[in-house]
């Protein structure tokens, strides 16, 4: 069974905003067919205007790209429950425990993300930092 891939904020800020070592492994990632939240997109788009300082054109053009690559899921009160008790159980932040929460209700076995803790399962979810060595 191929793995259903959910991805954090940060592989998308690395593949199209970053020229580190690390843009070709995260543009892989999201060329894969990943999965991402509304948040995902909405975070990207904070950090290519506030970061990155692009230009409004730029995040359109960016945003658009991300969108014919990538699942974009929308956040609900069955997400937003499930991010209270993840927040709760797993000690992680309010906005990373939504990120899981979307993974996991949306059928995801794997999140790829560099801010989590590599390795860790929580349900059917393992979080999984493609940097680490």
């Amino acid at each position: 069974m191929k793995d259903r891939i959910f991805v954090d904020t940060n592989i998308l800020v690395y593949a199209l905003l970053d020229d580190s070592h690390k843009q070709q492994t995260a543009l892989n990632l999201l060329k894969s067919g990943c999965v991402i939240s509304t948040q995902v997109l909405n975070e990207f788009t904070n950090v290519a205007r506030k970061k990155a300082k692009l230009d409004w054109q730029e995040i359109h053009e960016l945003s658009k790209a991300i969108q014919s690559l990538a699942e974009i899921i929308p956040l609900d009160l069955t997400i937003h429950n499930r991010a209270l008790t993840i927040a709760e159980s797993c000690g992680y932040s309010f906005y990373d425990s939504l990120i899981i929460a979307a993974a996991s209700e949306n059928n995801c076995n794997v999140l790829i993300s560099e801010d989590m803790q590599h390795s860790q399962k929580i349900g059917d979810l393992t979080i999984s930092n493609p940097f680490k060595q």
